[in-house]
């Protein structure tokens, strides 16, 4: 086999993918790299569903706990380390297990970042002199505007990309969605590399009984206690904080689900009924790997 190789293992939130990298890894003889854009924080350990210390102490895992909460990570960032990290394990001759959900991640790490204008200093600053008397709201109104498709896709409270959107528009005058669409999705980032891609995928009630219980297991370790520590300004009005947990986790893992939709032609398997080590097996007897 290549020495090159890297295994790409995509899935919905609580699909079960992180189970099948730790289970592939030893068969394989290779090393996870996390693609997960809450994993990279340290301190994030409950809501984010980290892998345990036992399990980090018996396989290599990279891109884990490498930012403070407060510092800003970009899907450059990530592409910029995750490159270092694969580079480094096919240097010890093994191969890249690329395991996650955050699909900009992917889609930057596997075609390619989109090239749009660089920062421009002067417009952030005038946005943020503008930006004092009024709300973030205000400027997601603004971007809503101009550019509909964007401000859909992007949070109310969200000031960066807001601001990334608002920016690419003055200073192109297209709607930063535009040029996202004219983004190639058929270019692979790195031909020198031998890349596999797979998916996993769950019956919508099967994954929503493993979200609940994903959920229940994070409200115990003490998820809630933890977000009551925060600061008022930045905690949500709440219902009751179970409801609301599962139902913001199934919404974002119906929004990985939107995502993958045009990527059919990767290979896909049904993970119902079968654990992770049934799965990586499977994968493991795939010529591929």
């Amino acid at each position: 086999m290549p020495e090159n190789r890297v295994i790409l293992i995509l899935g919905c939130t609580a699909s079960g993918k992180s189970g099948v990298a730790r289970a592939l890894a030893p068969l394989i003889d290779g090393e996870i790299v996390s693609m997960d854009s809450m994993k990279v924080y340290r301190g994030m350990d409950i809501g984010s569903a980290k892998a345990s210390a036992a399990d980090l102490a018996a396989i290599p895992h990279h891109l884990i706990d490498v930012a403070d909460p407060w510092e800003a990570f970009s899907a450059a960032r990530f592409v910029e380390l995750a490159d270092a990290a694969v580079s480094e394990i096919h240097a010890r001759g093994r191969p890249a297990i690329v395991v996650g959900g955050t699909l900009l991640y992917f889609k930057c790490f596997y075609e390619g970042m989109f090239e749009g204008p660089g920062a421009n200093e002067a417009f952030r600053a005038a946005l943020r002199q503008r930006a004092q008397g009024m709300s973030v709201q205000d400027l997601h109104a603004e971007l809503a505007a101009i550019d509909p498709e964007a401000a859909a896709r992007i949070h109310r409270n969200d000031y960066r990309r807001i601001e990334r959107a608002l920016e690419v528009h003055a200073l192109t005058g297209r709607p930063i969605s535009d040029l996202q669409r004219e983004w190639d999705r058929d270019h692979v980032r790195r031909s020198d590399w031998r890349q596999y891609l797979f998916g996993l995928r769950r019956p919508r009630e099967s994954a929503n009984r493993r979200i609940n219980a994903r959920v229940r297991e994070m409200v115990r370790q003490g998820l809630v206690e933890k977000a009551r520590l925060e600061p008022p300004e930045r905690r949500q009005r709440a219902g009751p904080t179970g409801h609301r947990l599962r139902g913001a986790v199934r919404t974002l893992s119906r929004r990985d689900v939107a995502g993958r939709r045009d990527r059919t032609d990767r290979d896909s398997l049904a993970a119902t009924g079968e654990g992770p080590a049934d799965v990586a097996e499977a994968l493991a007897r795939c010529d591929v790997v």
